[in-house]
């Protein structure tokens, strides 16, 4: 009986080392969370696929940053962490994964936070790091690019499509572009489109074009998450104002699904709210939520409709019943602002028509001390 029991317990023993042995190592080489010593960051970092930003409050002196990761299971990085190194120019990182077979650059750069630019032209664009699609951005009076927009392009990217030849779709044909015939040069243009096979497979069957304050990156296990909202703003906003022209698809989709007689509309609005340790930013889970305590003030279009000529939007910022803005807490940077566009507006939960258009320029933020 001794014996047996021996022989057993040798015989778990060392199909035990063999299950060791043979489990395969870690082939994951992502940078999960980013920390920075001392109280300089204004919020999280936002981390995307191959790109981190660091976002620092006003005075920090990014020369001397010292930034530490965590990667997922058995990666290594160098820089190692906590290297003390120059941020006045982007740093960039490369992570190896646990079975050594796979490597990852990162690029770490950083930006002041807070919206630096009060008067939006839309006539600077560049592309992404993969070159397809347009990304806004705005100048100080230097020229010197200081604030990016955001948008659902790089979602979009993922569905794949091609155009007639078989090939990648060109720039305009993303939903968030840039093109002619502006109220004064070139502008914003914004359009709903359907995202495919894949988009169709992943349950999300069109595409709404966006442009806002703030980051996207994918989240596929709840995509309103997607989409981070806001900017750290130290003034008091009074109006939101611009032009705008708008043509609406002909077949309005629930997510692929046609609801017969009714009709597309694009949305155009600012939100104003307080930040804290517990809410950082907003999300597309939140930002217009009746019951978010956070929201201090909406600037919102309510009489949006098709035009063929440019319009004149201005809207004022209403303040929520009870709501009123701290002096010391505006001093400290705890209020954000976000403004978005979009030519659906019902397009974050995949509703819309396709071909719904909306052209917009020559914005304008009003703001007081």
């Amino acid at each position: 009986m001794k014996l047996t029991s021996l022989i057993f317990c040798l015989f778990l023993t060392l199909s035990l080392t063999s299950c060791i042995q043979d489990e395969a190592l870690n082939a994951e080489a992502d940078i999960v969370t980013c920390t920075v010593p001392g109280d300089v960051l204004n919020r999280d970092p936002i981390i995307e696929n191959d790109k981190i930003t660091l976002i620092v409050k006003g005075g920090t002196d990014i020369s001397v940053l010292a930034p530490s990761f965590t990667l997922t299971p058995g990666a290594t990085i160098i820089p190692a962490n906590g290297s003390v190194l120059d941020f006045t120019t982007p740093q960039y990182y490369e992570v190896t994964s646990q079975d050594r077979q796979w490597t990852k650059k990162y690029e770490v750069g950083v930006t002041f936070s807070g919206v630096s630019n009060t008067k939006y032209h839309f006539e600077n664009v560049k592309f992404n790091k993969s070159g397809k699609y347009h990304v806004f951005y705005e100048t100080d009076v230097q020229g010197k690019e200081n604030m990016t927009w955001a948008s659902g392009n790089e979602g979009f990217s993922l569905t794949g499509l091609t155009d007639e030849n078989g090939e990648s779709i060109k720039a305009n044909a993303y939903p968030t572009s840039q093109t002619d015939n502006g109220v004064v040069g070139k502008c914003l243009k914004l359009q709903t489109l359907e995202t495919g096979a894949l988009g169709a497979l992943m349950g999300m069957k069109i595409a709404a074009g966006n442009l806002f304050l703030g980051s996207f990156t994918v989240n596929i296990s709840d995509i309103l998450k997607s989409t981070k909202f806001g900017m750290q703003f130290s003034y008091v906003p009074t109006y939101l104002k611009g032009y705008y022209k708008y043509k609406r698809g002909k077949v309005f989709q629930d997510n692929g699904t046609v609801i017969p007689d009714k009709k597309d509309i694009c949305d155009i609005y600012a939100v104003f709210y307080e930040t804290d340790e517990k809410m950082q930013i907003l999300d597309g889970t939140n930002v217009l939520a009746e019951d978010n305590k956070y929201i201090v003030s909406i600037a919102r279009i309510n009489d949006a409709r098709e035009t063929e000529e440019w319009i004149e939007f201005n809207l004022p910022f209403v303040y929520r019943e009870g709501k009123t803005i701290d002096p010391e807490k505006l001093r400290a940077g705890k209020y954000n602002l976000a403004i978005v566009f979009s030519s659906s507006i019902r397009g974050d939960h995949f509703e819309g028509a396709p071909g719904s258009t909306l052209y917009i320029d020559e914005v304008e933020l009003g703001y007081e001390e």
